[in-house]
Order: C-alpha cells, then structure tokens, then sequence
C-alpha cells in the first residue's frame, strides 16, 4: 500500500485520489476550500488544508487549477501550492515523489516545479525528493471511470526509478503506457493532445459551415464517414513525422482548391487557411535544412530529390 497526498480536491484531484482509494492504497486530500473540505469529509474521506509530509515516503499529486488569461497560462495558484509542498519537504526526511497531473506549458516541472521546490525545502532533486509528469486524461463527465479504467498512461521524468516506481503504482489500472525520459515530453504530450482535440471540433465546424451552404442535412454521417476512411484514422504513423510537410497530388491539390470552392460559397475556412501557411512553412524549413546538410556533407547531392511528403496519398486523387 503506497501513502498519496493529492493537492487540489477539483474534478481530476478527486477523482485522482478516489482511484487510488480503490486500489487500496493510503489518500488524503488537500484544498483550501471550506465547502470542498466538508464535501470530501462527508464521505468520509481524509481532506486537510494542510500538506504534511511527516512519516513515510509520498506520493505528492498535484491537480492546482491551470486556467488561462487571455492568451497564457494562469500558474498562480499553481505556483502557490508548489511553494507549499517545497515548505513541507524542508522538514521531511523521506524521499517523496512529487508528480504534476495538472496540464501546464511545456517546460514547467523543469523550469517552474523543481526550482521552487528546491528553494523552498533547500533540498536537492533526485537526492531528497522526485519530480514527474503524469497527466491526466480524464472527462469531467466520467472522471473517475477514466481513472480507473483508461485507455492510456503517460509519464516522464529524467529519473528512471521513478518512471518504474509509478509505473508500478499505477499500471493495475491497465492501458497502455508510454514513459518519457524528461517531464518536458508528457508535458508536451498533454497541450497536444487538447489542441489536437480542439483543432479536430473546429475542422469540422469550418466543414459545416460549407455544408450548411450546399444545403447537406446529414453532416453526422459525413463525420462518421470520414472518420472512419481518413488514413489519419485507421493508420496511427500517418502524419506524424515531425516538420515534413505533406506532399504528393491530393493533398495539396485539395487543400487550396477546396479554399477556393469555399470562397465561391462565401465561406471563410480560417483553419484550412492555417493549414496551407503551416504546410509552407514546413517545406521551407525542409528546404532549408537540405541546403545546410549539402553544404556540411557535399557527398550527399546525387541528383536526386529527397522524399520530404507527410501523409501523400499513395494514389492520385
């Protein structure tokens, strides 16, 4: 039986610790406020406003609320229950994992959580306390179900006991697990998987704005169509070689003439439009990057043109 401490009783917090409650292992809630406290007390959960590391070795999950203002991260109260689990571990001679489950910007556990943590305790990472990357990917509707039964699990720290030691904790949940070397990667993981999401719901309403004007009533079974005979869909290394840009007849034949066809319709496709200028930019970064590697390695221009495509069709469409 491991001892958990999770900091913020939100939705992912509870229903973090309500997870680990029923693989049977020791939780204790902390959040600030007096109505979440009584709430979680109620049933007859353990819940303080206080992180006490005192005793046996921990695992701290940060679930602090991340919202944005404007067009940046909110890391406020974030950053305040961090200073206050650092506080904790001044005083503790356990070696407690502390792992952020809250989504943050890229780069937080390296350059926000174990600096603060170590100022506050005057402590040493990976001597006196760990830091890892585990976020969650839970729906608010069924948030507990997601824990206790999900789909996947992502890690990252730059220490390796530590991926095997919450690996090990959590892998009877079952799903598949992918672990990362650095926090930086789950991090990045997590934004992407969210944008990716959202950038899924705007495609399609910048395609029902189209069918709207052509008058297509079955919009769903056009989804669900093309959910399922998109090679993105059914094919999972499709698209995803980092900084190649897609290529071939189909894709950039129909991107731009579909922008065109919009445009007769008088519909604005903004994301479409994002898709073209990204796509240009990869190629010029591409090109970029070949002209540096004939002039570092002469010996590699042969004449022939290098295979830069992301996704081409195989066949002209």
């Amino acid at each position: 039986m491991a001892r958990a401490i999770v900091v913020g009783s939100g939705v992912v917090g509870t229903a973090t610790g309500k997870g680990l409650l029923r693989m049977g292992h020791a939780v204790t809630f902390v959040d600030l406020s007096p109505s979440r406290l009584r709430a979680l007390r109620g049933e007859g959960l353990a819940a303080t406003n206080v992180v006490n590391l005192a005793g046996p070795p921990a695992y701290v999950f940060l679930c602090l609320p991340t919202p944005n203002v404007g067009d940046a991260y909110d890391l406020k109260a974030f950053t305040v229950g961090v200073e206050t689990v650092g506080r904790a571990l001044r005083d503790s001679s356990a070696f407690h994992t502390i792992v952020v489950r809250s989504t943050v910007p890229p780069g937080t556990c390296d350059q926000l959580v174990t600096p603060v943590l170590q100022s506050q305790s005057g402590k040493v990472a990976g001597e006196h306390f760990a830091v890892a990357s585990n976020p969650e990917f839970l729906r608010a509707a069924c948030a507990l179900e997601d824990v206790l039964n999900p789909w996947m699990t992502v890690i990252g720290s730059r220490s390796k006991r530590t991926i095997e030691r919450l690996t090990e904790l959590l892998k009877p949940y079952g799903g598949e697990f992918r672990t990362f070397g650095t926090p930086v990667e789950a991090e990045l993981v997590k934004c992407a998987h969210n944008l990716f999401n959202a950038a899924k719901i705007s495609f399609w309403n910048e395609i029902w704005l189209v069918a709207r004007e052509l008058k297509v009533t079955n919009m769903d079974q056009i989804a669900a169509t093309v959910a399922r005979s998109a090679e993105g869909s059914i094919n999972i290394e499709y698209g995803i070689k980092a900084g190649m840009p897609f290529g071939g007849v189909c894709l950039p034949k129909d991107t731009r003439g579909f922008l065109g066809f919009a445009r007769e319709l008088g519909v604005h496709m903004p994301l479409l439009e994002g898709v073209v200028r990204v796509n240009e930019a990869a190629e010029e970064a591409t090109l970029e990057e070949l002209s540096d590697m004939l002039d570092t390695h002469p010996a590699l221009e042969d004449g022939r043109a290098p295979e830069t495509s992301n996704g081409s069709s195989p066949t002209p469409a």
